[in-house]
């Protein structure tokens, strides 16, 4: 009886696979930032990647290539927030997504979340999360 409503809550049905493939908390040094002072140095931001796999077939032969690997997705996102200076955390939350939809034509969906921990004095973090569908 659990198992029936824990699919019905996320929309599954029974048998049916759905995968998703998530890189949380990649802890990056980037130059991020409107005001001044944020052009001078680097800052922490916190990203938060998920992708959403559709119905990609579960891996048959237990090897890496017939997945999408999260090291890639990590790797990816660190190289896309360091290639230059960002005003927006829009903007580079949109290049993450950007590339995961170009990257592999089983994403289906994606979300990047960007935080910045240093951006409010009174709250652990402020950013924003960008959603991409195919």
């Amino acid at each position: 009886m659990a198992r029936k409503s824990m699919l019905r809550m996320f929309g599954a049905k029974p048998n049916e696979v759905s995968t998703r493939i998530f890189v949380r908390g990649l802890l990056i040094q980037a130059s991020i930032g409107v005001h001044p002072h944020e052009y001078e140095s680097t800052q922490p931001v916190i990203i938060d990647v998920e992708l959403d796999m559709g119905g990609m077939e579960l891996p048959k032969d237990d090897k890496l290539a017939e997945t999408l690997d999260y090291g890639l997705v990590a790797e990816r996102a660190e190289e896309i927030a360091l290639e230059a200076h960002v005003q927006l955390v829009e903007t580079l939350a949109e290049r993450i997504c950007d590339w995961a939809l170009t990257t592999d034509s089983r994403v289906q969906r994606v979300a990047v979340s960007i935080a910045k921990p240093q951006a409010l004095l009174k709250a652990d973090a402020a950013g924003v999360e960008v959603i991409k569908t195919r």
